[in-house]
């Protein structure tokens, strides 16, 4: 049996004849991050779970409370689900000040009670300074914590966050986290998180559920499901934006090992073993920061891969730059600028690349 705060999923909900969400997983205390590409049905998944979309079939249970359940007849009013939501805008009240708009969904509380829980509340996210400021008058990340301290002030049983820190800078980000850490680690409850981001999903996830085209592709533990992707669309989500078809020449089984030539080309890459016989077709991804390049043919590395291409463009992105390289196929790699200048990296150059074995990663096909 579920514990009393564990958030547990089934459901089916078709939102159109050609797009329909199937989700299954449970979410214990903490946060478990919902991801995956833009389309993919994980804000519908956050609307079927408050009770704003209501699923064809499934069930829906926080602990020993059933919220949804097609079978029983049962759909729990959004208000009596005891859920926080915060929405990706925010939706605060822009005529209301920040007292008015987190002492919105304890309205009926007695004043000194609500003031008293209010206060509190904004004291954790350390903004009790802006109570009489409204929404256009404090900053981005401000106007996140005060979303965050009206979902929370209702002491809900579970908490649904619909992508709400994009707009900010890594270091306000990275503030609110921690503070949202240290509320949840005294209140103990489920927290879906929905994020683009692969790297928030390390940070802050015990468990991640990626979800592409209304599916679940993979869930589990972060480390698990995104160092090692499976399938394509979570390679790409995760950051290995190099994928390629290859066909195996060869199998090494007491080396663990594969070679692989790339399709339409003479570049071969060994890669690890994986479960495929000689002739069959496979799909390889490599991170762009995962290659190393070198202006001279390299000797005596421990790497497996080492083959020549040709520069094609450069562009700074940041603080990183981005090459592309024609090596048998188009090579993304991700360098310093120091690098650039050291290797004297510019279009029509001719340079080594320098791939490990495991950094090549064997990938599902995406779906069309």
């Amino acid at each position: 049996m579920l514990s009393d705060n564990r958030l547990s999923v089934r459901l089916t909900h078709r939102l159109s004849s050609s797009f329909v969400l199937e989700a299954g997983f449970d979410a214990s205390p903490g946060f478990t991050m919902i991801l995956g590409p833009s389309g993919g049905g994980k804000t519908t998944l956050l609307n079927c779970i408050a009770g704003f979309m209501r699923p064809d079939i499934g069930r829906i249970a926080l602990g020993a409370r059933v919220l949804f359940d097609s079978d029983e007849r049962i759909d729990m009013p959004v208000a009596e689900r005891r859920l926080g939501y915060v929405f990706q805008n925010l939706a605060l009240f822009p005529h209301l000040t920040v007292a008015q708009n987190v002492q919105y969904g304890i309205a009926k509380f007695p004043a000194n009670e609500r003031r008293a829980q209010m206060m509190t509340m904004l004291e954790s996210f350390r903004i009790a300074q802006l109570v009489a400021r409204k929404p256009t008058e404090i900053s981005g990340g401000e106007r996140q914590r005060v979303a965050l301290a009206r979902s929370l002030v209702t002491n809900p049983a579970a908490l649904l966050l619909d992508e709400p820190l994009t707009a900010l800078d890594n270091a306000t980000k990275s503030k609110i986290l921690d503070d949202l850490r240290a509320w949840n680690a005294s209140h103990d409850i489920p927290i879906l998180y929905v994020t683009h981001s692969p790297e928030e999903a390390f940070a802050l996830g015990e468990r991640v559920v990626v979800l592409e085209g209304g599916r679940i592709l993979a869930q589990g533990v972060p480390q698990h499901v995104l160092t090692t992707p499976r399938h394509e669309t979570i390679a790409q989500v995760v950051g290995f934006e190099n994928v390629f078809d290859a066909t195996v020449k060869s199998i090494a089984e007491a080396q663990g090992t594969m070679l692989c030539q790339l399709t339409g080309s003479a570049t071969q890459l060994e890669v690890p073993l994986g479960h495929a016989e000689i002739g069959s077709q496979v799909r390889v991804a490599i991170r762009a920061g995962d290659i190393i390049l070198a202006s001279d043919q390299p000797h005596n590395l421990s790497a497996r891969n080492s083959f020549q291409g040709r520069v094609q463009s450069i562009r700074r992105e940041g603080v990183r730059v981005v090459v592309m390289i024609e090596a048998g196929a188009i090579f993304e790699v991700h360098l310093t600028p120091a690098a650039i200048d050291k290797l004297r990296v510019e279009p029509g150059k001719q340079i080594w690349l320098v791939i490990k074995t495991y950094s090549c990663n064997l990938v599902e096909r995406e779906r069309p």
